[in-house]
This record gives C-alpha cells, sequence and structure tokens, in this order.
C-alpha cells in the first residue's frame, strides 16, 4: 500500500501485521480522490482512520490540516511519523461517533472541507444513527463526506445528499455534500 499521488507519491504506507485494521485499497484510494479532484488546503477529518491512508492521501495532494480520529491510532501514528506529517495532523484517540457528538455539541466545533467515513463493515448498523445526526455539524457548508462500507450492507447518512455512489469489488462508496462531485 502505497500513497498514490502528490509530495509523497510512492511513498510506503504501514499496516501492521495481526491488527484489526482494513485500509482503503489503492485502487479505491485512487478513484475516491479522481472523483473529488483537487484537495488543496481543504481541512480533513478522517472518522474510523486506521492507517491513516485517506488522510494521508489528501495531505500529500495538499490539504492544509487533517484530524484522524479511531479507538486506536497506533497505525495511524506510524505512518504519520514516518512521513513526518506531524505538524500538519491531529490524532485523537476517541470512539469515532462519540467525538463526533461531542464535536457537533459546541457551536465553536471545527467544520471540514472532506470528511472521510471508513467504519469497520460490521459496525455499520450501529454507527449510522450517529453518522447521520452529527456528521452534519461538523460539514462546512460547501463539505463533502466520502463513505465507504460494505457493498452487502451500505451506510447511508440520510441527512445530506448523496452525491455519488459506486462499488468496487465489497466496497460501497458514497460521496455525500450539497453540491455536485
Amino acid at each position: 500500500m502505497r500513497v498514490i499521488a502528490g509530495e509523497l507519491k510512492g511513498q510506503r504506507l504501514v499496516a501492521p501485521r495481526g491488527w484489526k485494521v482494513r485500509p482503503t485499497s489503492d485502487r479505491v484510494r485512487e478513484a475516491i480522490f479522481s472523483a473529488l479532484g483537487d484537495v488543496g488546503e481543504m481541512r480533513v477529518l478522517d472518522l474510523y482512520c486506521g492507517t491513516g491512508a485517506l488522510a494521508i492521501e489528501a495531505l500529500s495532494r495538499g490539504a492544509a490540516t487533517a484530524v484522524l480520529v479511531d479507538r486506536d491510532t497506533r497505525p495511524a501514528l506510524g505512518n504519520v511519523e514516518r512521513l513526518s506529517l506531524g505538524g500538519r495532523t491531529e490524532l485523537v484517540r476517541a470512539d469515532a461517533g462519540r467525538w463526533l457528538a461531542g464535536q457537533g455539541a459546541t457551536s465553536e466545533g471545527a467544520r471540514f472541507d472532506l470528511v472521510f467515513v471508513d467504519a469497520p463493515y460490521k459496525l455499520a448498523d450501529r454507527v449510522g444513527k450517529a453518522l447521520d445526526t452529527h456528521l452534519p455539524g461538523v460539514l462546512a457548508a460547501s463539505g463533502r463526506a466520502v463513505v465507504e462500507s460494505g457493498a452487502r450492507r451500505p451506510l447511508r447518512i440520510e441527512s445530506l445528499e448523496r452525491l455519488r455512489q459506486r462499488r468496487y469489488g465489497a466496497a460501497d462508496v458514497s460521496f455525500y455534500g450539497t453540491g455536485g462531485v
């Protein structure tokens, strides 16, 4: 697994063996970023970040900053440190749904231009309600959310407009927001 484009193109991303992470494949990441286009200067949120592959790809392509949230940030931390991205990233060790609910509860909560959601496929039913309720509260006015879930039980965010949906093998990828993709 490697960074596909940008300043870090070709750099290897590490997914520790034996850890319960399912990194987004290179093929799916390439398709996501082709659909998104320019992500320069965007503020990125990566929920259920795992190895941090999506946020790191965005940073490599010019995103300004990224917040990576997961119950266990060690897989992402290894990649962030190895690629010297510490100054542009914040790693938050927390349940993504609870963290998101806490962000939306404050009027001063951060707003993000691009939000990645890549929850474990088996958790789609459990995390859907929290995401549906709180995701719009952290998305900037013209922001986009990219939700990857299992093709058999896709995760839907009813509170946002679905702009595009594609399937890549076992992965369903949906783009949400207020404008075209």
